[in-house]
C-alpha cells in the first residue's frame, strides 16, 4: 500500500476518532452543556469545588492550628469563637474538619484515580487481546468481586497496618475490577467499528491500536466511573477509620474524627454530626456529578 494513502486511512479513523469524543475533551463546552442540561450535577460541582477549596485553604479560614488543644474548654458547645464547637481535647471542630478534608478528599481522588488507571488497561488488555489474557484478567477481576468490598478492605488494611499509602493501596486493589469490567465491555464495542478495523488492515500495531483509538474511546465512561468511585472511595475509608483500621492520630479525617466523637455522643453531638454531614454532603454531590455526566456524555442513558 502506497505510503501516503496509507497515511490517509491513518487520518481518517483519527477523523473519526476525533468527531466521536472531541466535544466531551473540552472542559469548557462540557461544563457548559452540563449547566443547560442538569443544574443539580452543576451546583454539586460547586459544592466539590468549594469544598476542596476550602480544604486547600484550611490554614487561611481559621484562626486555630489544628493541633491546638485547650483542655479547659474541652466539649464546648457550638458559639462565636469556635462555630461547630470543640472535640474532646479543646481542639476546634471546624478546623479538624476543615483539615480532615484535605485526607478525606485526598484518600477520594488518589485511590480513584489509581483504580482507574489500572482497571482501564486491565479492561483494554483483556477486551482487545482476548483469549488467555482475557481469561486470566477477568478471573482475577471475579475473584476480587466475589469478596464484600468492605470486608476485602478490613482484611487488606488489618494486613497491611494503618497509615495513608496503606489506604490508597487497599482501595486502589478494591476498586479495580469494577473499572476493568466496565471497559472491557467498552473495548468489546468499540473494537467492531469501522474506524479500528481499518487501522488493523494498514498494519497498525495492536499496542498502538488501544493507546490510540480504543483507550481515548473509553474516556467518557472513564471520567464517569472516577466521579463514581470518588464517593466509594471516601466512604470506605471512613468506614476504615471508624472500625480504627484506616487513618490514625494524630491525622485528621472524616471518619477517624466520627470514631473519636461516638464516645460523646450524647454528651457533644456536635462531634459527629459535624463530619457526618460532610461525607453525606460530599457523597452526594460527587454522584450528582458523576450522574449529570452521564446524561451529557451519552444521551441515550438519559432518554431511557
Amino acid at each position: 500500500m502506497p505510503w501516503n494513502r496509507r497515511k490517509r486511512i491513518e487520518r481518517a479513523s483519527d477523523l473519526r476518532l476525533e468527531s466521536q469524543i472531541g466535544e466531551e475533551e473540552r472542559f469548557g463546552d462540557l461544563m457548559r452543556r452540563m449547566a443547560r442540561e442538569n443544574r443539580t450535577a452543576m451546583a454539586s460541582f460547586v459544592i466539590i469545588v468549594l469544598m476542596a477549596l476550602a480544604a486547600i485553604l484550611a490554614p487561611l479560614l481559621t484562626p486555630y492550628a489544628e493541633t491546638d488543644m485547650d483542655l479547659l474548654n474541652r466539649l464546648a458547645p457550638p458559639s462565636a469563637a469556635h462555630l461547630l464547637g470543640t472535640d474532646e481535647g479543646g481542639r476546634d471542630v471546624l478546623t479538624r474538619l476543615l483539615f480532615g478534608a484535605r485526607v478525606s478528599l485526598l484518600i477520594g481522588v488518589v485511590p480513584a484515580l489509581l483504580s482507574l488507571i489500572l482497571g482501564a488497561l486491565m479492561g483494554v488488555i483483556a477486551g482487545y487481546r482476548g483469549g488467555m489474557a482475557d481469561a486470566i484478567i477477568m478471573r482475577v477481576a471475579d475473584i476480587t468481586l466475589a469478596f464484600p468490598s468492605m470486608l476485602l478492605a478490613m482484611v487488606i488494611m488489618y494486613s497491611l497496618g494503618g497509615g495513608i499509602v496503606n489506604v490508597f493501596l487497599t482501595l486502589t486493589l478494591v476498586n479495580w475490577a469494577n473499572v476493568a469490567r466496565v471497559v472491557r465491555s467498552e473495548t468489546l464495542r468499540i473494537r467492531s467499528g469501522a474506524f479500528v478495523e481499518a487501522a488493523r488492515v494498514i498494519g497498525v500495531s495492536r499496542d498502538r491500536i488501544m493507546r490510540r483509538h480504543i483507550l481515548p474511546n473509553c474516556l467518557p465512561t472513564l471520567l464517569v466511573l472516577f466521579t463514581l468511585n470518588i464517593p466509594t472511595s471516601i466512604l470506605t475509608e471512613s468506614s476504615l477509620s471508624f472500625l480504627g483500621l484506616g487513618i490514625q492520630p494524630p491525622n485528621a479525617s472524616w471518619g477517624l474524627m466520627i470514631n473519636t466523637g461516638r464516645q460523646y455522643l450524647y454528651n457533644a453531638p456536635w462531634l459527629c454530626f459535624a463530619p457526618g454531614a460532610a461525607i453525606m454532603l460530599i457523597v452526594l454531590a460527587f454522584n450528582f456529578l458523576g450522574n449529570g455526566l452521564l446524561d451529557v456524555l451519552d444521551p441515550r442513558q438519559k432518554k431511557q
